[in-house]
Parts: structure tokens; C-alpha cells; sequence
């Protein structure tokens, strides 16, 4: 069964339950998130951020998203509504389907010898609230979903890549901030960068072959 998770009025579904129009309300017409489609970590090596219309980067995200339309829970993130409207959205998915990330010579990787291409670790690599519904909890709901679904879909573990201080732009801060993470039981891994720091939960299989969450 496909993830939810609720509090009061808020659900978070997997994208493929939502439509494309409620994602585009979120992303909004204006602004980085508008512009980006969640697409920065997903081009192919020779594809250029800047050369491709966001057009193609809207109708890339649309197919992504509905990955599981054919019956597959397979998707590339979550939606959230509050009281029926589209307030926020996660991108989180196996590591190794973000090509931008994996080219990344900074972050995540330094400090850490790892397998790039381990399909078993997830990650959440954008976390955008909806303008006029932040600091309701939307967030932190959608990440504490985002575990769940990384969970569902067999993953030994899933991470992410805040900013360890509000003091960023737009852009930085589509990965989110390192404090609602901690609270949503992420271990600090690594900080490639003083404004930047590497979370992860682990899954340890429970005595019924269900994933149980790992904490220390």
C-alpha cells in the first residue's frame, strides 16, 4: 500500500495520486522553484541546465511523477494538501536516479567512500512548502512521509542534504533546513561544507522482515 501520512487536514500522497496541476501549484509561476521543475539532479551528463526551455523541464517532472500510473507505486516524490489544496511537495527516490548529485564533486561525497550507484539508499533532495502555507508542520510532515515511502520501496536507508543555516537563497534552500530533519530522527553523516550537512536514517530489518527504523 502506497504511504500517507496525516495531521489534522494535511495528507501526503505519492505524486502519481496527485495531478500535475496540483504540483504546478506548488511550484508556482514565478521564482527558482518555478523555473527548476525539480530537474537540476536529474539531467543526463551532457544536458545543460540552462540551455533547456522550462517547458521541457515541466513535462520531464510531469512524467517522473506519474511513473506510476500504469499500476506501479514507482514514483519520484510525495505531494501534501492541506484542507484539499496543494501545499507542498518532496523529491525523494534511489540516489543513484539523481545524475546531477552523483557528478557533484562536493557534496554529498567528501569525507565519505560510498557507492554511488547503491540503489538501496534513497534520498530527499527537494523539500519546497508551498508561499502562504509555511511554518504549519508541511515540511516536516513531508519528511517524515518521505521515510515512509523510502521504507515501503525496500530501501536500507534514505538521506539528505540541508543547509545548517537559514541564511541562504532560494536556491540553497530547496534541500531544506538540518533542524527538522534532526527532529524527524536523521543522524548527522558528514558536512562537506560549513553551510551544508549530509543526514541519514538507517533501516534495521525487525524480527517480522518489517523495516524498523534505526537510530543510533
Amino acid at each position: 500500500m502506497a504511504p500517507r501520512s496525516a495531521a489534522g487536514s494535511l495528507t501526503v500522497v505519492p505524486a502519481h495520486e496527485a495531478s500535475f496541476d496540483d504540483l504546478q501549484a506548488i511550484f508556482g509561476t514565478r521564482g527558482s522553484a518555478a523555473r527548476c521543475q525539480c530537474q537540476r539532479y536529474k539531467l543526463a551528463p551532457r544536458e545543460s541546465f540552462g540551455s533547456m526551455p522550462v517547458e521541457e523541464r515541466a513535462d520531464r517532472l510531469r512524467v517522473q511523477t506519474s511513473g506510476g500510473e500504469q499500476g506501479s507505486l514507482e514514483t519520484s516524490g510525495l505531494v501534501a494538501s492541506l484542507d484539499g489544496d496543494p501545499v507542498g511537495w518532496c523529491a525523494v527516490e534511489p540516489r543513484c536516479n539523481y545524475q546531477g548529485l552523483l557528478r557533484n564533486q562536493r557534496v554529498p561525497w567528501s569525507g565519505r567512500d560510498v557507492d554511488k550507484q547503491d540503489s538501496t539508499v534513497w534520498a530527499i533532495t527537494c523539500l519546497l512548502v508551498r508561499v502562504g502555507f509555511r511554518r504549519r508542520g508541511i515540511g516536516r510532515t513531508l519528511i517524515h512521509a518521505a521515510v515512509g515511502l523510502a521504507r515501503s520501496g525496500g530501501a536500507r536507508a534514505v538521506e539528505a542534504y540541508p543547509m545548517t543555516t537559514s541564511h541562504a537563497t532560494a536556491d540553497e534552500l530547496h534541500c531544506g533546513l538540518l533542524s527538522p530533519f534532526i527532529d524527524a530522527g536523521f543522524v548527522e553523516v558528514s558536512r562537506p561544507t560549513k553551510r551544508r550537512a549530509v543526514v541519514r536514517v538507517e533501516f534495521a530489518n525487525s524480527d517480522d522482515g518489517a523495516g524498523a527504523l534505526e537510530r543510533t
